[in-house]
């Protein structure tokens, strides 16, 4: 059983460190809604795009996540974690900034478009590994799931509102200089982050002795594949995003316009009710945790996330009945989602050595959003040879399948992250996280 000391928890609204942090994140989530509109709006409109063009831009910003597990290795070396998540948001902000540059020069080009995605997503994958050791050392840990759950709230929010402000920026400036709302967004958040005191402890070594780059790298896939907590999770995830990509936002958008005969006003009211279902699971998230625990609240969340594909798939009859249905799975996928992302990155976080945070983080980047692609891709072949109605039952039942990685898991006993009172140890002898579990039934 650890020993070690118990963070005692605390207000986060009082935590100025924090509240720097959540409201750097929530500037630039903003800004994010409006260059995802933008950016595709650029290649249709200004540069006549196809379909498969609009994919490959698509496609180029997710490819960088394909090489996470060897810069989260790398970003395990670093000791200032803050300095690279300031300078990944800095350089996302210059490279947004070329756009409407370009644009006033009568020099934008689908090659440049395509420079953007890719450069914005590897900076994006030097965030997200550099972020977990700087969270664990900014937040408490009692705290972790009301932090997880103030940073989802802001990007649910951001579902909801941004958007239809993002649309109104758009028709008001044009795409390309909308784009500069987002490169000021993570300018902002590179400033708030950058002014938060913080003594960051040696979490990695910046001279270059060690291990080689590619042993770190296999030494954090190696972890993950070992510990029963982070491997449950992360078969789990990497299940559920390719299913959930298989039935992607595309193929509903697609059902709902061709076999539900929906009109574009009805479609966007339908997306605009499911991210109320998000900003909803997020704020209940933590009271959900303590009523439930941690771990049940993943379960829930991984069959709520979904299971409500299937009510879209069976939508039919007259026109309040299919915005109903499409409407209803939109909302409970939301709270699912919510649910589930809460509760696993703080436990994930938990149960994570300093030492081997990025590594983890970016073993874990490879792995589950590398399924995304190959869901979509997967997607759009079943919708070809079998219909939309198919595809989406079929992204539903085979993410309800996911269930099954974490059954056979420690996580359904973990009660809390609090380390007091823990009555079973982790299943992973040398991971002792003192998790509170719930105790066996005899």
């Amino acid at each position: 059983m650890s020993t070690a000391k118990i963070d005692a928890p605390v207000s986060l609204w009082r935590d100025r460190r924090f509240r720097r942090f959540w409201a750097g994140q929530s500037v630039s989530e903003f800004g994010d809604r409006i260059s995802e509109l933008a950016l595709p709006l650029i290649a249709v409109t200004a540069l006549s795009a196809s379909a498969n063009q609009v994919a490959w831009l698509t496609a180029l910003i997710w490819t960088p996540n394909l090489l996470a597990i060897l810069l989260g290795a790398w970003v395990d070396r670093r000791v200032r974690k803050r300095r690279l998540m300031v300078l990944a948001d800095l350089v996302r902000g210059a490279v947004l900034l070329s756009l409407p540059v370009a644009y006033l020069l009568d020099a934008v080009s689908l090659g440049q478009l395509y420079v953007v995605a890719l450069l914005t997503g590897t900076a994006a994958v030097l965030f997200n590994t550099a972020y977990p050791p700087f969270f664990a050392q900014l937040v408490p840990r009692a705290s972790y799931v009301e932090a997880n759950s103030k940073l989802s709230a802001s990007r649910s929010m951001s579902h909801v509102v941004g958007p239809a402000a993002g649309g109104g920026l758009i028709q008001a400036l044009t795409a390309p200089v909308a784009v500069i709302v987002d490169a000021l967004s993570y300018l902002a958040s590179a400033f708030l982050v950058g002014r938060i005191p913080l003594d960051e402890s040696p979490g990695g070594v910046d001279a270059g002795t060690g291990p080689s780059l590619l042993r770190r790298a296999r030494e954090g896939m190696t972890y993950v594949a070992r510990h029963p907590v982070l491997r449950a999770g992360l078969g789990c995830a990497a299940t559920v995003n390719f299913f959930t990509f298989v039935a992607g936002s595309g193929l509903v958008v697609l059902f709902a316009n061709r076999d539900l005969d929906l009109s574009a006003g009805a479609i966007g009211l339908v997306l605009g009710i499911g991210s109320t279902g998000a900003l909803l699971g997020a704020v209940i998230a933590p009271r959900v945790s303590r009523r439930i625990g941690v771990g049940r609240s993943i379960l829930v969340g991984a069959v709520l996330f979904p299971a409500p594909i299937a009510i879209a798939a069976s939508a039919g009859g007259p026109l309040w009945a299919r915005v109903g249905a499409l409407a209803a799975a939109e909302f409970l996928s939301g709270v699912g989602v919510m649910l589930f992302d809460v509760n696993l990155n703080s436990l994930q976080t938990s149960v994570i050595p300093d030492a081997m945070r990025s590594r983890v983080a970016g073993a874990f980047s490879t792995v589950n959003y590398g399924m995304r692609p190959i869901g979509a891709v997967v997607g759009g072949l079943l919708a070809t040879g079998w219909g939309l109605r198919a595809t989406l039952l079929v992204g539903a039942a085979g993410g309800v399948l996911s269930l099954f990685w974490l059954l056979s898991s420690p996580i359904p006993r973990i009660r809390s992250l609090d380390p007091e009172n823990a009555t079973v140890p982790c299943a992973d002898a040398d991971a002792d996280n003192g998790l509170t579990l719930d105790r066996p039934q005899a």
